[in-house]
């Protein structure tokens, strides 16, 4: 992911040295949107989504299991300094997915992770299946991480 932040700075730096003036803003445009959906809880813990750009962490306030309305809110630098590392353990490989659903999310009370991700503005996103057996091998790690970071910014 390193790799990429380092290709999208570089084309960042290309396009501000060009004489064209699209205005293009690089890292408004990239962010990850991470969380986790449980339907058969009680509490402000079962829905829980944030968004996460280069430089700053936020919270959606409207807990929407669908994932579809988000208002989001700042948070603390010190809970972005927690969890900046997360795109790192982002498997690239989803993005060449065409599917947007692993497994079957909380079919079963098992919950589910909704991530979306921006790349100059193309935004993709995913409902996955927290149950590792439904899912591929290839997302168990990231599945781990976005599950560790939700836990940091809840403690």
């Amino acid at each position: 992911m390193k790799k990429l932040v380092f290709v999208l700075l570089a084309f960042g730096i290309l396009c501000a040295c060009t004489s064209d003036d699209s205005g293009i803003n690089i890292n408004e445009q990239n962010f990850m949107v991470f969380g986790h959906f449980y339907g058969e809880c009680g509490g402000e813990g079962c829905v829980e989504t944030f968004k996460l750009t280069n430089t700053s962490l936020f919270e959606d306030i409207v807990d929407d299991y669908s994932g579809q309305n988000m208002d989001f809110v700042a948070l603390d630098n010190d809970l972005f300094e927690e969890v900046k590392n997360l795109s790192e353990f982002f498997p690239n490989k989803l993005l060449k997915e065409s599917e947007n659903q692993f497994g079957c999310p909380d079919c079963a009370d098992g919950g589910g992770l909704f991530i979306q991700f921006s790349e100059n503005g193309n935004v993709k996103s995913w409902r996955i299946d927290q149950v590792k057996a439904n899912v591929p091998a290839y997302l168990h790690q990231f599945i781990d991480k976005v599950n560790e970071k939700i836990a940091l910014i809840n403690t």
